[in-house]
């Protein structure tokens, strides 16, 4: 109930006037970063496949400029493995704002303080490189484990960006070493919060707005975990 409930909250959440300039620039962002990612894959196919081959009627074609552009032609199907790492990237560049917010409606008596911003980023981009390479690993293990190859793509997606995502929200009120105990604790709904969020992920359209749902669910999440966890105030608050 509690994955459903915070889901449902930072749904409603992302319809607010106070959340929704929020929301837009954190589509922008995603969009820019999804942007670069593919830039970054044109490039280096550039770079890495240099070179070309002289064909009857054709003449000359270079490989590395010919499937440069091609792949921009693919970009629908790139954007269903690279949203995932955009999304990690996401929480340590905005993800912030959107908690911050959600705290100001929802929780203004147990409102957290962010956490260093470069050390957040830092780690975010670990986690997305993480998920890159997962992305990377399902791609090329699909002909080999056929059916069972979503289930590693969405299963440790999904606990890549749980993890993620709740220690975001986590850090405002505990230290790291709390944040991660109270993490593994509930181990189980943060990981199944992430799942739904790999999923929705990849569904077009939908998925330039994950990461910001994402980003409030969770925040929702930390909230009902650390207050059913212990409703007295064990946890400090900042």
């Amino acid at each position: 109930m509690m994955v459903v409930a915070s889901f449902a909250r930072g749904w409603s959440d992302l319809l607010r006037p106070s959340v929704l300039r929020l929301a837009a620039l954190g589509i922008a962002l995603t969009i820019l970063l999804f942007v670069l990612l593919q830039a970054v894959i044109f490039w280096m196919v550039r770079i890495w496949l240099p070179g070309g081959l002289s064909l009857p009627w054709l003449g000359p074609v270079d490989f590395g400029n010919l499937l440069s552009w091609g792949s921009l032609a693919l970009f629908p199907v790139i954007g269903f493995f690279l949203m995932a790492p955009v999304a990690a990237g996401f929480s340590g560049l905005f993800a912030e704002n959107v908690a911050e917010a959600v705290e100001d409606l929802h929780y203004p008596q147990r409102r957290g303080r962010s956490p260093d911003f470069w050390d957040g980023l830092l780690e975010s981009l670990a986690v997305a490189a993480a998920v890159l390479g997962v992305a990377i690993l399902s791609l090329m293990l699909t002909p080999f484990l056929g059916p069972f190859a979503p289930l590693l793509f969405y299963g440790a997606n999904g606990w890549l960006l749980g993890r993620e995502f709740f220690q975001m929200a986590a850090r405002r009120h505990l230290p790291d070493t709390q944040a991660q105990a109270l993490r593994e604790a509930h181990g189980g709904r943060v990981t199944l919060t992430g799942v739904l969020v790999a999923i929705g992920l990849t569904v077009p359209i939908v998925n330039i707005a994950l990461p910001l749902l994402a980003a409030a669910t969770f925040t929702h999440l930390f909230h009902m975990i650390s207050e059913a966890a212990d409703p007295a105030g064990k946890y400090p608050r900042a």
